[in-house]
């Protein structure tokens, strides 16, 4: 079971979710979730106590809880409280239900596969390479992404280096190294490519993932190289690493005449 098949059997149920298209996440209805894991007639009492229970225990997972109007059964939009995805995997291990079972039953495999990770790194390609295959994707695609997934490595270690963090200036360097060789922002990439919560490297064609980690790599040198100190200045090197590739891109399309960044996702590159 992985992440996306464990929430899609809530989204198959009565819960109502809520997809938040500048933050890319899905939100989850808590009190449907618990009423489907527990078939409790009287679902907000049982997140009532369970919330006091979880402060009891030290944990901040239900003060950071959001809220959002949802359309509830009557007919109108009404508050409720609402998780994310990984609240929500947190929350399902303090509900005693034997349908949370499969749930905790994958995170406890998880968490064993990311010890056994970090003890042999090597191991998260072995399982990346398995689980493209079992996707469909083709070898070929398959030496490329994880290729890229190399080069990605090396590039956010050199951010570390110069002292960026991961979150959002991470995003805010994808971005810019995106925009500069494809012309799209990350946001504007997966609108074209008909994404939400997916991976846009996992959507991508074999071509668009080499300019891609040309992009990468060169702002991976240059950053060697020059140094750059503070978000603005990496920006501007994310910037040049990306116009590096976006010259090869329009050489290419050049000479075939075709676009390389197009709406082509998973779908078409598996079929």
């Amino acid at each position: 079971m992985t992440k996306e098949t464990a929430i899609k059997l809530f989204k198959d149920q009565k819960v109502r979710v809520h997809w938040n298209d500048d933050l890319e996440k899905w939100y989850f209805s808590i009190i449907d979730v618990i009423e489907v894991l527990t078939d409790n007639s009287r679902p907000r009492k049982y997140w009532s106590d369970l919330k006091t229970k979880l402060k009891t225990e030290g944990s901040e997972l239900s003060e950071n809880i959001g809220q959002l109007k949802l359309l509830s059964k009557d007919g109108k939009q009404r508050v409720t409280d609402v998780a994310d995805t990984e609240q929500l995997l947190r929350l399902i291990q303090s509900i005693p239900s034997k349908k949370a079972e499969p749930f905790k039953i994958w995170l406890a495999k998880v968490g064993y596969e990311r010890i056994e990770e970090t003890e042999d790194p090597e191991k998260v390609f072995d399982r990346a390479m398995a689980t493209y295959l079992h996707k469909g994707y083709s070898k070929e695609w398959i030496n490329q992404r994880l290729k890229s997934i190399e080069v990605r490595k090396e590039l956010t270690d050199q951010w570390k280096e110069r002292g960026m963090k991961e979150g959002t200036d991470f995003a805010i360097l994808t971005n810019e190294i995106t925009k500069a060789w494809s012309d799209k922002d990350v946001k504007a990439y997966k609108k074209l490519k008909g994404l939400k919560k997916e991976n846009l490297r996992d959507n991508m064609t074999n071509l668009e993932l080499v300019l891609n980690m040309l992009a990468e790599a060169s702002t991976t040198e240059i950053s060697k190289e020059k140094k750059p100190k503070g978000l603005a200045e990496n920006k501007d090197i994310a910037h040049k690493g990306g116009v590096a590739a976006k010259k090869a891109r329009l050489e290419i399309e050049k000479q075939t005449g075709k676009p390389i960044v197009t709406s082509n996702n998973a779908t078409k590159l598996i079929n």
